[in-house]
């Protein structure tokens, strides 16, 4: 069979595969993409986002933003011994933890199962997932999923951001069995239930969902689209964003703990513009009501979406600041994250504070302080 022979009989193939396609229905996979029915990309699915690249690029590295081979090689190799180790059954606790619980312990002989707060029995390495791998964009290893600012760093804190940041480290002390909080001018950590944090109080997830990112544990995300709005379904704390397409914005006055989020198409790129938030959500890692969103959901041909995000808030950052990484297509399944307010424990945590005071004020009563 001579050249045009060939040519001509790959064109009639591909002419009747598409004819075949438009009669049926079925979504064209031309260019790699999944599409629906509109011609859209169709980014349902499942994926899974955990990886061993830190959020914010370690100082060694400062510009650089790739990975060597032989550099990512050893991110893995370094994370597999560690799991090693933490796996290792050391034997029954004979002993009661101490007082106060024990410090937060490396990699080591030291080092205890019973992780979790004081290392008093927590979670141990079972539930950790936070993969196994360092991720690659454009085929290149990164040091970081931030890449603005250049140095791959969270921008500085604005005046007013940092002069409310010190003003909220006065309430987070270790816990030393007194009613420390007394001697603070300001509103007691355990006055009420709305003194706990959003995240302990199971409101909104401790990744963030907008933008969402990798964590510890629970790093499954769940996308359902259609042509009116996509469901975006992060596994942590169970926090489910919905999009709407070609919509506008609420007014400013309707906030909301994952703000108000509109799509559109800008070619294949789904592009999310999401503000309006609630002040008290700190979504992005401490942002405020006047904070905006920009997030970019990306196909690739396998299967997987390249997702960046810009987060504009200058009355917390000096700058903007941008990221990006790689969802990775699964057939695995988003599980209940089954969150209750308080783990059950504020009746607790709030009976706790009362013995607390009510100590501390015999102790003024009998002349102590």
């Amino acid at each position: 069979m001579n050249t045009a022979d060939t040519t001509w009989t790959t064109f009639t193939a591909a002419l009747i595969s598409a004819s075949v396609a438009l009669m049926t229905g079925a979504p064209a996979f031309a260019d790699g993409i999944k599409r629906t029915d509109s011609g859209k990309p169709d980014l349902s699915g499942t994926y899974d986002v955990s990886t061993l690249t830190p959020f914010q690029r370690p100082k060694e590295f400062g510009d650089n933003r790739y990975l060597t081979p032989e550099a990512a090689a050893a991110i893995v190799e370094e994370n597999r011994l560690r799991v090693i180790e933490r796996d290792k059954n050391r034997g029954p606790v004979t002993e009661a933890p101490p007082e106060g619980g024990a410090p937060p312990v490396g990699v080591g002989e030291e080092f205890s199962e019973a992780s979790g707060a004081g290392n008093v029995g927590g979670y141990n390495n079972f539930w950790v997932d936070e993969g196994d791998d360092v991720f690659t964009v454009d085929g290149k290893f990164r040091t970081s999923i931030i890449i603005d600012p250049p140095n791959g760093r969270m921008p500085p804190l604005t005046e007013e951001a940092m002069s409310a940041a010190r003003e909220r480290a006065k309430l987070r002390r270790p816990n030393d069995g007194t009613a420390w909080w007394l001697d603070v001018d300001h509103r007691g950590p355990y006055d009420g239930p709305e003194s706990l944090g959003i995240s302990e109080r199971c409101i909104v997830g401790f990744t963030g969902a907008t933008p969402t990112f990798p964590s510890l544990y629970n790093n499954f995300k769940r996308i359902v689209q259609t042509d009116e709005h996509v469901m975006i379904m992060i596994e942590m704390v169970h926090d489910a964003r919905v999009v709407r397409m070609n919509g506008t914005h609420n007014p400013a006055s309707m906030k909301s703990w994952l703000g108000d989020s509109v799509g559109r198409w800008d070619g294949d790129t789904l592009v999310v513009d999401t503000r309006n938030f609630i002040a008290a959500s700190r979504q992005a890692r401490g942002g405020s009501e006047n904070m905006q969103v920009i997030e970019r959901f990306t196909p690739q041909e396998d299967g997987n979406i390249l997702y960046s995000f810009t987060v504009k808030d200058p009355t917390v950052w000096t700058a903007p600041w941008s990221g990006e990484y790689i969802w990775r297509s699964s057939d695995d399944k988003v599980f209940e994250y089954a969150c209750h307010e308080g783990n059950y424990s504020m009746g607790g945590i709030l009976r706790g504070a009362r013995l607390l005071e009510a100590e501390r004020q015999a102790d003024v009563s009998a002349g102590g302080r």
